[in-house]
């Protein structure tokens, strides 16, 4: 399975995050994850194309204006074709581990993860942080 335990570990022991589809709707769930990784205390960007400001966060527009792209775990929360762009992003960036939320990968996101050969760094297809996160964390302690 994309994403197994062991990738979900190395995505959440990075020592910075970044949260790709959160906005100011509190209902969607790039928002929810958003809360997710502050109500752990985790540190992490918003990355917004037009929001200057998410959650009490400042946000960058892209990958390219995070601090240190080659050290953040990237939470992706968007459609198929926003987040073929997020993956050729941080595949240029040399991004770690990226965690595809279920429903945002289709066909063809699929094919670029495997044929750019990124499936030992994308967790897709089913885990939800939201869903699995605490679980993931506390195998970790």
């Amino acid at each position: 399975m994309p994403g197994g335990i062991q990738l979900q570990r190395a995505f959440l022991r990075a020592p910075k995050f970044a949260v790709v589809g959160a906005s100011k709707n509190q209902t969607k769930y790039g928002t929810k994850v958003l809360q997710w990784y502050l109500a752990r205390s985790k540190p992490v960007t918003p990355v917004h194309p037009r929001e200057v400001e998410l959650e009490g966060l400042r946000t960058v527009p892209t990958l390219a204006e995070l601090p240190e792209p080659a050290r953040t775990s990237v939470h992706v929360i968007t459609p198929p074709k926003v987040t073929l762009d997020i993956l050729s992003q941080a595949k240029v960036l040399h991004v770690p581990t990226i965690w595809l939320q279920p429903g945002v990968a289709d066909e063809e996101v699929a094919k670029f993860i495997q044929e750019n050969g990124m499936e030992d760094r994308v967790i897709y297809g089913g885990p939800c942080i939201l869903r699995d996160g605490d679980g993931v964390l506390k195998t970790m302690a």
